[in-house]
């Protein structure tokens, strides 16, 4: 059967499939651009990876916790929702580096890791390091090409202990990869093409930090959401059927297929077949290739090349008063080296004043888990992974106390991987559905994991079906910079 179609007479249709933050704002700019909308989502809950919870009756994000805020796409999208007044900046943003059996400050003006001053150093290398890492302008040029690992490329000029100390852990906290396997210009792109006009990895890192001075009112780098990042798309979703969308949840996708050439699409449901004159696949990789089969096999192929890692949170909740002794700071991060099963831990309520406005007597923290290649410790009991969490902020932090409150969220197959040519492999995905008009595609996947590249992503397939051909052109031309905040398709 057909199923019941939105009633704007005249107005062509959009089909788009998954409900994370990525389809409910292509779903939103779809609406704005005219057309009529349903989204469809396999799962009952609206969100992907943005995802609001709560400990010991105080609301807390159990998934992305943060916005990048110095991209305008997240804040713009919470200002169209709604939810501008109650966008704000973090408490503190001073972390630091559990290394060398202490926990050290985050050195000042690096990317990703990759310092600009060796200077900034001191105290997080050995002599050896530092004595390496000063040398790195007497180096010949490095050839970068198409794309260049990240790890092989910053340890061939400032030595493995910057990757192994630094950027390991800051890629860990965005990809849960590998820096070693982890694409330079996918994963780092503002310091790839800066790194693309210098001989010196560090006059390129100096570069981008000298433009970043001359914009000194870009205000925090990061914003969070009273409430939780996780209600921004519960707010999306209220205003996307507000605009007259269509929303249907428990209702996944079957079959994707277009009878006649240029005709209509067809949408396979258990509910029955939608019909659209634009479809918009906004889901992770192996499903979107399940959908993409039959009608570009091609591009499903690509898909299914993309991997993923899973990960996991712990959320603590303890007596203000028994973290007294805790350190200041935001939380802190690990380095794969250093041999510890958490590879961060953030002090949610230091961090977000929302968290802490709610039970100042209460102190809510947590801790992630789980590394590309290391998802058999998520097959550990929550209780296992609540006391390994422990043990670890024991000996990070010297907290020994009881929690009131506990939760454990797995995230499967959370984080796509950025390894190197995956830029090219996105090129080549979009180049075999460019034959197929009124069809695209968005998500995590393909431009950046974080929030803004997400809804970057759906802005642009949004346009590109509405006549805006350029772009997705532009986007891939201008990708996204991913950061810490977790992925939403």
């Amino acid at each position: 059967m057909d199923a019941a179609q939105p009633a704007r007479a005249g107005a062509p249709h959009a089909v788009v499939v998954g409900g994370g933050i990525t389809g409910l704002a292509a779903a939103h700019r779809l609406l704005g651009a005219g057309y009529t909308v349903t989204l469809a989502e396999a799962s009952e809950r609206l969100g992907g990876k943005l995802l609001p919870g709560e400990i010991a009756g105080v609301r807390v994000d159990l998934g992305a916790e943060s916005l990048l805020a110095r991209r305008p796409e997240a804040v713009e999208l919470a200002r169209a929702a709604g939810l501008g007044t109650r966008v704000e900046a973090p408490a503190t943003a001073s972390a630091s580096l559990w290394t060398g059996g202490a926990l050290r400050p985050m050195p000042k003006g690096h990317v990703m890791g990759v310092p600009g001053d060796p200077e900034a150093l001191a105290g997080l290398l050995s002599a050896e390091g530092l004595a390496r890492l000063a040398r790195e302008r007497e180096l010949p040029p490095t050839e970068i090409g198409e794309d260049i690992a990240v790890g092989a490329y910053v340890a061939e000029r400032l030595g493995r202990e910057v990757v192994d100390r630094l950027v390991e852990p800051l890629l860990g906290g965005v990809y849960a990869g590998d820096a070693y396997l982890l694409s330079l210009r996918s994963a780092v792109p503002q310091l790839f093409e800066a790194a693309r006009r210098h001989t010196s990895l560090l006059d390129a890192v100096t570069e981008i930090q000298r433009r970043a001075a001359r914009n000194p009112a870009a205000g925090p780098v990061f914003a969070g959401i009273d409430g939780g990042v996780g209600s921004l798309p519960l707010a999306v979703a209220e205003r996307v059927r507000e605009q007259g969308g269509r929303i249907l949840t428990g209702t996944p996708v079957t079959a994707l297929r277009r009878p006649v050439p240029g005709g209509p699409w067809q949408i396979g449901t258990r509910e029955g077949v939608l019909t659209a004159d634009a479809v918009v696949l906004a889901l992770p990789a192996a499903p979107a290739a399940r959908l993409l089969e039959t009608v570009a096999p091609a591009a499903a192929a690509e898909l299914r090349t993309i991997e993923y890692a899973s990960m996991g949170l712990v959320t603590l909740a303890y007596r203000a008063r028994d973290a007294a002794g805790l350190p200041a700071g935001s939380g802190f991060l690990v380095p794969p080296v250093e041999g510890r099963t958490i590879k961060a831990a953030t002090f949610a309520s230091r961090k977000w004043g929302w968290i802490a406005r709610q039970d100042p007597e209460l102190l809510v923290l947590r801790t992630s888990v789980g590394r590309h290649g290391e998802s058999a410790v998520l097959a550990r009991e929550d209780t296992e992974l609540v006391e390994i969490s422990r043990q670890d902020l024991r000996a990070a932090t010297g907290l020994d106390a009881e929690p009131v409150a506990s939760r454990v969220t797995r995230w499967h197959e959370g984080l796509p991987q950025y390894p190197v040519g995956h830029a090219a492999r996105v090129a080549r995905i979009r180049g075999h559905l460019a034959q197929l008009p009124g069809l695209a595609v968005c998500g995590a996947a393909y431009d950046g994991v974080g929030v803004p590249a997400c809804i970057a992503g759906a802005r642009a397939a949004a346009d590109a079906l509405t006549g805006d051909a350029g772009a997705l052109t532009a986007l891939a031309r201008n990708p996204v910079q991913s950061t810490h905040g977790g992925a939403g398709e």
